[in-house]
C-alpha cells in the first residue's frame, strides 16, 4: 500500500484528505510541513495544532534558529510513514494533528514579539488545540507558558538544556533566552518544586528551586533511573515540556547557538522521553535549533524526533484503548 500510495501523493501540507493518517509521500519531493500534516488556519476538531516562531534576535551568541521551524519541518519528512518506534500507538492516526505554520511577526518591533507570542498561543489554546511549538530562541518559552498557565493553571516544567536559563534578571522589558526560567518561576507560571532540569552542564548557582539533574547524573545513573525521577517531581499535574536542542552534546547536535561538550547522547534523550510517558503532558516546544552550523542535518534531525516524541507523550494521556 506504501508504494502505491508512494505514486500517487504529493504535496500533502496541501492536499491530504483529512488531518489523521500516515503520509507516503516521497521524503525528497513536496511541500514541507511538519510530518505532512495538512498546513491550516482552521482549528475546528484539530486535538493538536504545530507551530513555528522563528524568533532569535534574545541569542547571547550566535544567531540563526529563526531558521529551526523550516529546518525542522523539512527533516520530519522521514518519519510519517510508520507509527514512531517504540511506542506502540500512532498518534498520527489517533489524532487530527495539523501544521498551524509560522507566527507572523514585525522582526523591527523586537518589545512587541512578547506579547505577540502569548496571543498567538492564547489564539489556538481558545480554540480547543493543544499547541506543539516550534523556535526559535528559548526566550519564546516564556511568553508560551503564560498562555499555558492561564489555561491550566501553574505549571511543572520539565526542561532539556546545558543552561538552567534561570539567570536573575528583574527587568520586565528585556528579552533573554538566559532568562524564562527566572521570570517563569517569578511570575507564577511553573511550580518550582514539580520542575526539572535535565542535562544540565553550566554554573548557575540559583536555579529556583528546580531539581536539576545535569549531565554527569545522567551518564551516571543512566536513562531510566533520570526518567524515574523526573516522574517523581513531576507528579500527577499538568506539565510543559521544553527540549533546547544543546541539551544533546555537539557530536549529536552541533546546529546550535551555544554549544557545551559533555552533554546527553541523542539514544539517552529518546529513552528518557519515552520513559516519561504517563505524565500529563499539555504543551511543549523545541528550540535554539540553527541549521546553519551543522552540514550534516543532524541537528534538524534531532529537532525533528523530539518534536514527534513530545507529540506522542501528549497523545499517551490522550489515546483511546
Amino acid at each position: 500500500m506504501a508504494l502505491e500510495d508512494a505514486k500517487t501523493q504529493i504535496d500533502h501540507a496541501f492536499t491530504r484528505p483529512e488531518a489523521r493518517g500516515l503520509s507516503f509521500e516521497n521524503a525528497f519531493a513536496g511541500a514541507t510541513s511538519f510530518l505532512r500534516r495538512r498546513y491550516t488556519k482552521d482549528l475546528s476538531g484539530v486535538d493538536i495544532a504545530v507551530t513555528g516562531i522563528p524568533f532569535d534576535q534574545a541569542v547571547t551568541n550566535r544567531p540563526g534558529c529563526r531558521f529551526g521551524p523550516r529546518a525542522v519541518r523539512e527533516a520530519s519528512t522521514l518519519q510519517p510513514y510508520d507509527p514512531p518506534y517504540g511506542w506502540g500507538y500512532s498518534p498520527l492516526e489517533a489524532f487530527d494533528v495539523v501544521d498551524y505554520g509560522d507566527m507572523a511577526f514585525d522582526y523591527a518591533k523586537v518589545s512587541d514579539v512578547p506579547s505577540a507570542i502569548e496571543a498567538h498561543a492564547r489564539g489556538i489554546l481558545e480554540a480547543g488545540s493543544a499547541m506543539l511549538t516550534l523556535g526559535g530562541d528559548h526566550f519564546v518559552t516564556l511568553p508560551l507558558l503564560r498562555a499555558h498557565a492561564a489555561r491550566h493553571g501553574p505549571l511543572g516544567l520539565i526542561q532539556f538544556d546545558a543552561h538552567s536559563d534561570s539567570w536573575v534578571d528583574d527587568d520586565p522589558d528585556r528579552i533573554d533566552h538566559g532568562t524564562f526560567v527566572y521570570k517563569a518561576v517569578r511570575e507564577g507560571l511553573i511550580d518550582p518544586a514539580r520542575s526539572v532540569a535535565v542535562g544540565i552542564r553550566t554554573e548557575n548557582p540559583d536555579t529556583m528551586g528546580v531539581t536539576i539533574l545535569d549531565a554527569p547524573d545522567v551518564h551516571r545513573t543512566g536513562p531510566d533511573a533520570i526518567a524515574k525521577r523526573i516522574r517523581e517531581v513531576a507528579g500527577q499535574g499538568p506539565c510543559y515540556l521544553t527540549f533546547d536542542i544543546d541539551a544533546l552534546d555537539p557530536a549529536f547536535a552541533p546546529g546550535t547557538g551555544t554549544p557545551v561538550w559533555g552533554g546527553l547522547t541523542s539514544g539517552q534523550a529518546a529513552i528518557v522521553l519515552r520513559e516519561i510517558a504517563g505524565l500529563d503532558i499539555v504543551g511543549g516546544d523545541v528550540v535554539e535549533v540553527s541549521p546553519q552550523y551543522d552540514t550534516t542535518g543532524a541537528t534538524a534531525v534531532a529537532g525533528a524526533h523530539v518534536a514527534m516524541e513530545i507529540l506522542c507523550l501528549w497523545g499517551w494521556t490522550r489515546r483511546r484503548g
